[in-house]
């Protein structure tokens, strides 16, 4: 029982990054209908972001599977 509340918590990370990566998104469209010539080095930017954001959720995802398999 504990094993699966502490995954349950360890998956709450990827609503984190779902908000992080949406509000980004957002911000980053609001710069480019603010300056549309620096498209493309906001758009860069937004996609590392985007994945560095991403990547704490995968981490999140892979600790509720070793927590309820390495049981």
């Amino acid at each position: 029982m504990t094993t699966a509340f502490a995954a349950a918590i360890a998956v709450l990370v990827g609503l984190g990054a779902g908000i992080g990566i949406g509000f980004a998104t957002a911000k980053s469209n609001e710069a480019i209908a603010r300056q549309p010539e620096a498209a493309s080095k906001i758009s860069s930017n937004l996609l590392l972001g985007c994945a560095l954001a991403e990547a704490t959720a995968i981490y999140g995802f892979l600790i509720a599977i070793l927590l309820i398999f390495m049981q």
